[in-house]
């Protein structure tokens, strides 16, 4: 398989989006992973309305401002892909989500390659089992353009891009953007507010990134 084209995939849910009552319906959107989706800055201040689930719903209402949107956020600090999958039947499938998006390669570093591929797997598959769209993200933030590991972020990253073509499922690439944003001259430290966590800046570009999934349709 490959990775889902971007201007079909989450098509029909974009059209969902379109609708105006009483043809429309709650489009319930979870944001599963660790401390990024959470929100979590410094100092363990948790910056919810800076981070990129928030600045995602914004821009989808702004598109779409008939519908209603739950953005749902199941995401735990600290937190990998093996303690998230877990708990991702009770935490997130019984949400009922229109679209999952998994957020934990940057912390999947500390359980190896191995261990987190099964959780990914796991959770993906449980996931398309109930016909649920899926958005994998690589690692972002500091993984992209820090000196330490710099190998081990790599091959995370290499990882989720293989497993989401080896799904069909949808990939915004986190640690592209950010690697290109640094080749570009700019700084990481211009995107975090901590020393792995994301600035509003840095969660712009995720959210973004994500975003760039829901096709514009032409009116109805």
């Amino acid at each position: 398989m490959a990775i889902a084209e971007q201007e079909n995939y989450l098509q029909p849910l974009s059209a969902e989006l379109m609708k105006i009552w009483p043809d429309n319906r709650t489009i319930n959107i979870v944001c599963h992973g660790h401390s990024a989706p959470a929100g979590f800055a410094g100092f363990h201040v948790v910056d919810t309305f800076n981070a990129y689930p928030h600045l995602l719903h914004r821009m989808l209402k702004e598109r779409c401002p008939m519908a209603v949107i739950n953005m749902i956020v199941t995401a735990v600090g600290g937190e990998n892909a093996e303690t998230g999958e877990k708990r991702f039947a009770r935490d997130v499938l019984s949400l009922r989500p229109d679209l999952i998006t998994i957020d934990y390669a940057l912390n999947d570093r500390f359980v190896g390659l191995e261990r987190a591929e099964q959780a990914w797997k796991s959770m993906i598959e449980q996931a398309l089992a109930k016909k649920i769209k899926v958005l994998l993200l690589t690692p972002g933030m500091e993984a992209a353009c820090s000196q330490h590991d710099p190998e081990l972020a790599v091959a995370h990253a290499k990882q989720v891009r293989r497993l989401a073509a080896e799904y069909g499922t949808g990939l915004a690439d986190c640690f592209e953007v950010f690697q290109q944003y640094c080749d570009r001259g700019g700084q990481i430290s211009d995107l975090l507010s901590w020393i792995n966590h994301c600035n509003r800046d840095g969660h712009r570009l995720i959210a973004r990134e994500i975003f760039r999934w829901f096709p514009i349709l032409p009116p109805a």
